[in-house]
């Protein structure tokens, strides 16, 4: 009624701050009449706006409406910030004046994403609502959702969101490692500070700025027209504190007055209308269209930086800013920008934590590592807890966080690998997932190399890393018939049967050919003395009967010729077999390995192992023949590489295989190995180190020390050197400096 009644005075435009249903009515209105409708979005009680529904209006007419507030881009903007903070699990809280269908692109595209994203919806009560919480829920459930809101999105109201933080936060529901994001984009600076007074941990807030123009001077200045000075002065404090939708108010209204000015100057133009839109005879104002051509057409400069629209009817201007504090317990902390959006440059900056102060206390980081002894390692995980990790890297990450003062959550690469550059240019493994933010900090037996360095950050090294080989110590056994090994048994067959035939040919020849004896001699030449008499030569032992027959002698002759070659063969062939093992045991080098072809060895694919073997064997600038040769060894066969390093140590314990990887992690096997069946070999000069990994531009680059320092070497226990006593281990008697 009040917009036919403006139309029966004569208006010329028509600018409305109302919400969605009641814009649609004047839309349609508008457009029958032919007056431009300049429509100013206001969402009930400061709620984050969501979009129209678009209008049913009469194909091929012409839409008078000029959409002044651009169009919302909550979605777009959230969904950026989420995935800049790489979340993956978080909750989103909404107030009862939101329109939740607002958000329905973001809640598919984080389904699309696999992220872990629940809805929950604060009541106008939020009192009741916080006290019906500890009445419902037992206490381990309770401390389930405690955890959960360390994470969370809220698209409500300021006054909402400040009940709501003030009322969690006396309620111990969160603690100071949480972190929330309040978008809404129409937060003042009051809300803004007194925001922050409330929370604790870390906060950012995502709100709609006006950005100034170049020229300063020309600001809220356009054809000569000023609109009130201490609204254009930026540092007025009511400036500041005007709301949104009164900035587009005034800002319309200045852009309605330069257009009447240009078009007062028309004298074509059908200036005044007296419209009724009761009466069904009424025709549309035939100027209409000619002043909604002029609203287009220019633009204007003022509180809302610049106001003009594209050929849809829509204001294509709008920028977002996001503010955030650090962590922390103290109320009243500062704030900074981190960064701003818009719809062409998308996000200006970055949201990476700034270096904290207090020694990065309430700081959680995501620690993500790939099991390798003695590096990280789990224990024996008791039913209905979680698991528990230690070794040397945890070790380190202990005394980090005792020092300074963070906590971590651990968790191992979903593909167990350190990962490497895939052919499609990501990364995989536990490089991958601090490539995508998935995790703060890598940690494990994490070699720096050039391709790691240029996608991630380190720490310098902690500790010095060599490649090395393990290989599987000679078998050493008892046996009571050793002495029978360097003959095959076919062999000590042939021997047995040969000093039978020929003591049975002895016995005959002096049968039928009895020998002259001497006077007084007493001799038997029975088949047992013969035998005797054969065997005895035959071992070099002599004999006790004399046979003096010719054809005697000649055949014994021939039998101590066969007997010294016999005796010959086997003394060199036991000697050969009792040294056997030192023969085994001679690679005690990675140039020794490399020289010889009968061993095979290989090392895990697509490792830092395997890249430094290529890179010297291949990169014409760090070529080395020692490489050159263990390149061309372990690619002869498809068998020489494993996927995993557990797998190469099975290899070489079961079969013969050398197992080329870190020499630290293969020095650990051996020595605690339970069977002490393995030693290594390692290279005398180490040309890399162990850091601890980090996203690229990580704030805690600066704060996380260099190397270590005071940490004591666990206690030992049995182990393979000197009997099965205890000993420490070099890798655990490192210590760094701060």
């Amino acid at each position: 009624p009040w917009a036919c009644e403006l139309m029966n005075r004569g208006i010329l435009a028509l600018v409305s701050s109302i919400g969605c249903m009641s814009a649609g009515s004047l839309q349609t209105l508008a457009d029958a009449m032919h007056i431009p409708h300049l429509f100013i979005q206001k969402s009930p009680a400061g709620s984050p706006r969501s979009a129209c529904p678009p209008t049913g209006r009469v194909p091929g007419t012409d839409d008078y409406t000029l959409m002044v507030r651009p169009q919302v881009y909550l979605n777009e903007v959230i969904m950026q910030v989420v995935s800049e903070y790489g979340w993956q699990k978080f909750v989103l809280f909404y107030d009862s004046n939101f329109d939740i269908r607002g958000i329905e692109d973001f809640l598919d595209r984080t389904s699309q994403q696999g992220l872990d994203v629940s809805l929950q919806k604060v009541e106008a009560n939020i009192n009741m609502m916080i006290t019906s919480l500890f009445r419902t829920m037992r206490t381990e459930e309770l401390h389930r959702y405690r955890d959960t809101l360390r994470r969370a999105v809220l698209f409500m109201s300021p006054a909402t969101a400040k009940a709501f933080i003030s009322e969690v936060v006396e309620t111990n529901l969160v603690a100071f490692d949480c972190h929330w994001i309040l978008i809404n984009e129409e937060i003042s600076d009051y809300d803004l500070q007194d925001l922050v007074m409330k929370s604790i941990g870390r906060l950012t807030v995502i709100r709609q700025t006006f950005p100034m123009p170049p020229n300063a001077t020309q600001r809220c200045v356009k054809h000569n027209h000023r609109i009130n000075g201490a609204l254009c002065d930026p540092k007025n404090a009511k400036s500041q504190q005007l709301e949104i939708t009164n900035r587009y108010i005034y800002d319309s209204v200045l852009l309605l007055a330069n257009t009447f000015h240009k078009k007062l100057e028309d004298r074509k133009w059908h200036s005044m209308a007296s419209l009724s839109c009761i009466r069904k005879t009424s025709k549309p104002w035939q100027g209409g269209k000619s002043m909604l051509d002029t609203v287009k057409k220019f633009g204007v400069s003022g509180l809302t930086s610049f106001l003009e629209f594209t050929d849809n009817g829509t204001n294509p201007n709008i920028f977002f800013e996001i503010l955030g504090t650090n962590y922390g317990e103290d109320r009243g902390r500062g704030v900074s920008r981190l960064a701003t959006w818009d719809p062409v440059h998308g996000l200006n900056g970055t949201l990476s934590d700034r270096k904290l102060e207090n020694n990065m206390r309430g700081v959680v980081l995501r620690v993500v590592t790939v099991l390798e002894e003695p590096f990280v390692m789990v224990s024996e995980n008791v039913l209905g807890k979680p698991k528990k990790y230690q070794g040397f890297s945890i070790d380190v990450l202990d005394a980090l966080a005792n020092y300074l003062g963070f906590k971590y959550e651990i968790f191992v690469a979903p593909d167990h690998k350190y990962g490497s550059l895939q052919p499609d240019g990501m990364w995989n493994g536990l490089m991958g997932e601090l490539v995508f933010k998935r995790a703060d900090v890598g940690l494990s037996a994490v070699t720096i190399t050039p391709e790691r360095e240029g996608a991630v950050d380190f720490t310098t090294r902690y500790m010095d890393y060599s490649v090395g080989v393990l290989l599987r110590k000679a078998e050493r056994t008892v046996d009571m018939f050793a002495c029978l090994a360097p003959f095959d048994l076919s062999l000590w067959a042939c021997i047995a049967g040969t000093v039978l035939l020929v003591g049975i040919l002895v016995y005959l020849l002096n049968w039928l050919n009895p020998p002259r004896l001497p006077m007084g001699a007493v001799s038997s030449t029975t088949l047992y003395n013969s035998m005797w008499f054969v065997y005895g030569s035959f071992v070099q032992q002599g004999g006790e009967v004399p046979y003096t027959t010719l054809a005697t002698r000649m055949m014994m002759g021939v039998w101590w010729m066969f007997a010294l070659i016999v005796i010959s063969s086997y003394t060199a062939n036991l000697a050969a077999f009792l040294t056997i093992t030192r023969i085994e045991n001679s690679i005690q080098s990675l140039q020794d390995l490399s020289r010889q072809t009968d061993l095979p060895y290989g090392t895990v694919l697509d490792s830092a192992v395997y890249d430094q073997v290529r890179s010297k064997a291949m990169n014409p600038f760090e070529r080395d023949p020692m490489y050159s040769q263990m390149w061309r060894m372990i690619n002869r066969t498809g068998d020489n590489n494993v996927d995993e390093s557990k797998e190469g140590i099975r290899k070489v314990k079961y079969g013969h295989f050398g197992f080329v990887w870190d020499a630290a992690v293969l020095e650990y096997v051996a020595v605690n190995d339970e069977d002490c069946s393995f030693y290594t070999v390692a290279s005398n000069a180490p040309d890399r180190g162990y850091g601890i990994a980090m996203q690229h531009g990580s704030p805690y680059r600066d704060e996380l020390p260099s190397s270590i320092y005071h940490h004591p070497p666990p206690t030992g226990d049995a182990s393979c050197e000197e009997g099965g006593r205890s000993s420490h281990h070099p890798l655990l008697e490192t210590s760094f400096l701060m």
